[in-house]
């Protein structure tokens, strides 16, 4: 994708996921701070988010203390099923995009999504939590992962 985007190399700040998770998210939260400045969230100017059938999205799963992190900006986050070593954005830096796209497809995930845009916005959902201070939000579905809404 970032091949045919034409963007300069000093632009593209990639994480290195095959990497320990711990150094891996150290590593690119260094990286940003030092591209954006060292005070503050960086706002990046669009984020693309996808959402699984439990709601999450990045990596940030339901019941994580990680929903609660504020000073970070990337996290390593650690999965018992599947076995997994991941690095995700905190919802401070997700929230501080100018723009973010949600793209979420099947059925699988329409009672997420049907919750999440209609629901009261007390969600038990990260994706849900993902409200740009300043920025845009803007979801992208297709019929069936709408199939539950109501409005």
């Amino acid at each position: 994708f970032l091949s045919i985007v034409p963007l300069t190399a000093e632009n593209i700040h990639r994480i290195k996921g095959e990497e320990d998770a711990d150094w891996a998210a150290r590593e690119y939260e260094d990286d940003i701070r030092t591209f954006f400045g060292k005070s503050g969230m960086p706002t990046f100017d669009l984020v693309i988010l996808g959402v699984g059938e439990d709601g999450h999205t990045a990596s940030l799963f339901p019941h994580s203390p990680l929903l609660n992190e504020r000073l970070r900006i990337a996290v390593p986050v650690y999965l018992e099923k599947p076995k997994l070593n991941r690095i995700t954005l905190t919802l401070p830096v997700l929230n501080n995009a100018a723009r973010i796209l949600v793209l979420a497809t099947g059925e699988k995930k329409a009672e997420a999504v049907r919750e999440i845009l209609e629901g009261s916005g007390n969600t038990r959902r990260p994706a849900g939590l993902v409200r740009p201070v300043h920025g845009v939000l803007q979801w992208l579905i297709d019929k069936k992962a709408g199939q539950k809404l109501t409005r």
